[in-house]
């Protein structure tokens, strides 16, 4: 079983950067495809970005192309999430989470994944 903790929330504007990471313990981190997803008040948890066990495949969220990237360093037991071009749609509490998965496939559901961190919130301000 894995535990997951996200950091690196916060409160910036419209246009601004931000970085999340999330570290797992108590597993083998390099068996699981890990997943960040959001949730905005009053909305349903969505998908934002994947990335398989060995970093060779990611997939994004249409909404958050080409602004967010996600990575991985297995060395670390960390993912994150590097955020770009902020909106103030991007507002949410942003969960990692992560998937017994040695594939190359791209896990976009929450019901895909097993394990889940606590959250970090993230909020754009106009």
């Amino acid at each position: 079983q894995v535990q997951l903790q996200e950091s690196g929330g916060g409160l910036v504007q419209a246009g601004d950067s931000l970085s999340l990471s999330c570290v797992a313990s108590g597993s083998t981190f390099n068996v699981y495809a890990m997943g960040w997803f959001r949730q905005a008040p009053e909305k349903e948890r969505e998908f934002v970005a994947t990335i398989n066990w060995n970093g060779a495949r990611t997939y994004y969220a249409d909404s958050v192309k080409g602004r967010f990237t996600i990575s991985r360093d297995n060395a670390k037991n960390t993912v994150y999430l590097q955020m770009n071009s902020l909106q103030v749609e991007d507002t949410g509490v942003y969960y990692c989470a992560a998937r017994a998965a040695r594939t190359m496939s791209a896990y976009t559901s929450s019901r895909d994944y097993d394990y889940w961190g606590q959250g970090t919130q993230v909020t754009v301000s106009s």
